[in-house]
Order: C-alpha cells, then sequence, then structure tokens
C-alpha cells in the first residue's frame, strides 16, 4: 500500500533532474538587483537576485568571481548569465552565476571607477605629490612593446626635437593577462639604469586591450617609481589609471616624447636668453660696483687723508691735557683729605683718647651696678617667684602656693600656711 509514496529526497532528486537535464535552463540570462549580498572567506559569492515580484537565490563560485572587475553591492542591477540548478539540502532551486556584469555598464568601467575612487582615497592621485619632469633630460626610459607604432612615434619624436637625449627601450607586453606584471617588472627594472625620466605606455585601443594599465599592481608601481613618470596610454580621449597615477599624463606616445625631451631650437634659443640675462646682470654689477668706487674715491678722507690726521692728533693732545690736569687735581684732593686725617688729635694724642674712653666705660659700670637687682640682694632683700614669675603683692599668694625665694647666697622653697 505504501508503495506508491516517496520520500522527499527521491522527490527533490527527480525535480533536479527534469532541471539539470532542462536545456531552455542550462544556461540562462537573468536582470536582477543584487540583495543579500555576501563575500565567502574562499572567494565564492551569496546572494539573491530579485525584481518587483520575485527572487532567487545565486551562487557564484571563485573560480568565476576571480574574472569580475567590480565589486557586487547589494542594490546593484546586474546582468548574469548561469545555469538554473536544485539545492538537495533545501529543495530550492537557485541559479549557478558563471558570468556578472553591472546592468547598462560594462563591468570593465564600473572596476576602473571602483578603483579610481580606492586610490585617490589613498592619495594616489595628490597632484601635491607629483615630481616635476627635468627640462633637458640626459636619459629617458620608455616601456612599451618593442614593436609597433608607439615605440616608433617616441623614438622619431625625440630624435627629431632633442638628439643628445640617449633613450632605453625596456619591453613590456602591453595588452593580455600577464601584461600587467610584464610591465611591473620593467618599472622596477628602470631603477637601474640612472634614468631621469621613464615614459610608460602603449598606442590605442580598446579598453579591454589597454586594461593592463588600469591594474592595481599597475598604479602602485607608478606610484612608488623613484623616477618621474610620463604615461602615454592610447589616444587623446583615453583616460586609463595610470594616467591619474603618473607625474604627468600625455594624451598619445608622441605626446609623451614632446614632454619627455625639449626641442633643440627651443634650447638653442633658451641658452641665448641665459647669455644675454647672464651678460646684462654682469655689466649691471660691475657698473654698479664701479659707481660705489668712484663714491668712496671722492670721499674727503681719500683726498685730504693728512687733514684727518691732524685732526686726531688735536683730538689727541686735547684728551691728554684733560687727563694730565683730572690726575693733578685728583691728587690735590687726596692730599688735602690726608693731611686733614694727620692733623687730627686722634693721631697727635692717642692715650688721651683712650683715657677718655675708659672712664666713660667705668661711669656707665658704676651705673649699671647701682640699678641691677643683685645689688639690693646683697643689701638684704630677697625675690620671691611662683611657678617662675615673680610676686609683688601678697594678694598673689594663698595657702599651701609653693613659693621660692632667692636671695644673695641661693635659692630655697617654701609653702604658703
Amino acid at each position: 500500500m505504501n508503495e506508491k509514496y516517496i520520500t522527499i529526497t527521491q522527490l527533490t532528486r527527480y525535480i533536479k533532474y527534469k532541471i539539470d537535464n532542462d536545456a531552455n535552463l542550462n544556461q540562462v540570462f537573468i536582470k536582477g538587483e543584487i540583495s543579500n549580498f555576501k563575500a565567502h572567506t574562499r572567494g565564492h559569492y551569496y546572494f539573491t537576485l530579485k525584481d518587483e515580484n520575485s527572487r532567487i537565490n545565486a551562487i557564484m563560485f571563485q573560480s568565476q568571481t576571480k574574472n569580475i572587475k567590480f565589486k557586487p553591492e547589494d542594490g546593484m542591477k546586474v546582468l548574469v548569465t548561469g545555469k538554473i540548478s536544485v539545492y538537495e539540502a533545501t529543495g530550492a532551486y537557485q541559479i549557478y552565476v558563471s558570468e556578472m556584469i553591472e546592468d547598462g555598464v560594462g563591468n570593465l568601467y564600473v572596476a576602473f571607477e571602483q578603483l579610481k575612487q580606492k586610490l585617490a582615497k589613498e592619495g594616489l592621485f595628490d597632484p601635491t605629490i607629483k615630481k616635476k619632469i627635468p627640462r633637458i633630460p640626459k636619459r629617458v626610459g620608455v616601456i612599451t612593446a618593442p614593436t609597433g607604432a608607439a615605440i616608433r612615434d617616441i623614438l622619431s619624436t625625440i630624435k627629431r626635437r632633442f638628439p643628445l637625449t640617449e633613450v632605453i627601450l625596456l619591453p613590456a607586453l602591453v595588452q593580455g593577462a600577464e601584461a600587467a606584471d610584464s610591465i611591473v617588472g620593467q618599472i622596477e627594472r628602470a631603477k637601474n639604469y640612472d634614468l631621469d625620466t621613464l615614459i610608460v605606455g602603449r598606442g590605442g585601443g580598446s579598453i579591454e586591450d589597454m586594461w593592463c594599465f588600469n591594474e592595481e599592481k599597475v598604479a602602485y608601481a607608478i606610484y612608488n617609481c623613484p623616477i618621474p613618470v610620463i604615461s602615454a596610454v592610447g589616444h587623446e580621449i583615453d583616460f586609463t589609471i595610470a594616467d591619474f597615477v603618473a607625474d604627468l599624463r600625455a594624451p598619445t606616445p608622441t605626446g609623451a616624447a614632446e614632454l619627455a625631451v625639449p626641442n633643440e631650437k627651443d634650447v638653442l634659443e633658451y641658452i641665448n636668453q641665459l647669455k644675454i640675462r647672464s651678460e646684462k646682470v654682469t655689466k649691471n654689477k660691475i657698473d654698479f660696483l664701479k659707481q660705489k668706487l668712484l663714491e668712496i674715491t671722492n670721499k674727503y678722507i681719500f683726498k685730504n687723508p693728512i687733514n684727518i690726521y691732524q685732526v686726531k692728533e688735536q683730538q689727541f693732545d686735547i684728551i691728554l691735557d684733560k687727563l694730565k690736569y683730572n690726575m693733578q687735581n685728583l691728587y690735590y684732593i687726596k692730599e688735602k683729605q690726608l693731611l686733614n686725617i694727620t692733623s687730627n688729635y686722634i693721631f697727635k694724642e692717642p692715650k688721651k683718647l683712650l683715657d677718655m674712653k675708659q672712664n666713660k666705660y667705668l661711669q656707665i659700670l658704676s651705673k649699671l651696678d647701682t640699678l641691677s637687682p643683685l645689688a639690693t640682694i646683697k643689701r638684704g632683700y630677697g625675690i620671691i617667684r611662683k611657678n617662675d614669675k615673680v610676686i609683688t603683692s601678697i594678694s598673689d599668694l594663698k595657702a599651701k602656693d609653693k613659693i621660692a625665694l632667692e636671695l644673695k647666697d641661693g635659692q630655697v622653697n617654701a609653702e604658703i600656711l
């Protein structure tokens, strides 16, 4: 009776078999909006594609995600290519995405804009850090394909404009999957050639052809290069990430060569202008110094040097006379002071002064002895103290008080009865 019933697994496998073998579902093209986007640590993308009325789960494995040139985000409208299948564990159908581009815009353009914004935030495009291109370089390096119109245009332009400049060709791949690594390697190699300027570029082409100049690794290599870099990628209307990072952007390879070296005629004219300016500056300097010399030689001191000497001699005589007068006057004053001191009776009768001072001293001692309390005690009087305080009235004492009596030959303690 139960034989007509099947398990959920059997049902799911049957539905999966039907869908997997449906030619219409093996390759489908779907447009929708990304939501619930999640980039797994292993490189897989899990997200939902939705429109106004429906949604479908989507997965894109790492082997396909590495080919995407932009970063998917929630709310982004995309065009995807893939196949429909059933995930047996949940019984839900989903799309396994093999390709994805942004709806209405090529994914290469999206990748270009995203990288441009990222590098701009990091300061790689900051105009204040751009290195100055030398006016007259001795040696210029060129990183491009060894064959093709770009290198021919650069070499012919440099030879025509300023043949004294040496050109070092650093051949590189400028198209294809390995081009970015080739360009980065040659930028590193360029550091060994003592270059004044480095041109990096190629001729025109599609955005796919020139994509290596939009690679992040190429941008960082140009940014970290100590040599001033001129970018020369494509035609005048073409812009790449390398153009924004480089120290100077040329519209074409020919334009890069024109920016890298001066025109020989312009250099000769510049040298001639320097010559004229230097001669003019030198002449002005000589004229100025001549005028200064003339002014100096016309000064009174040079025309009549003996007069200057005579004036100084006269001034010296005046100063010397003043000095003699001041010395004599000072001597007279000091001599008078000494006479006054030696004429004083102290110096004439010093013993008389000593006797006077001694008598005055004895008089003072006699007065002090008369006023001394010790003299009073010797006459039979005493001093009463209580708690080290002198008692002058009986009202300050009461029975049982401890007192000290000081007499001429010592002190005794007593008690008031």
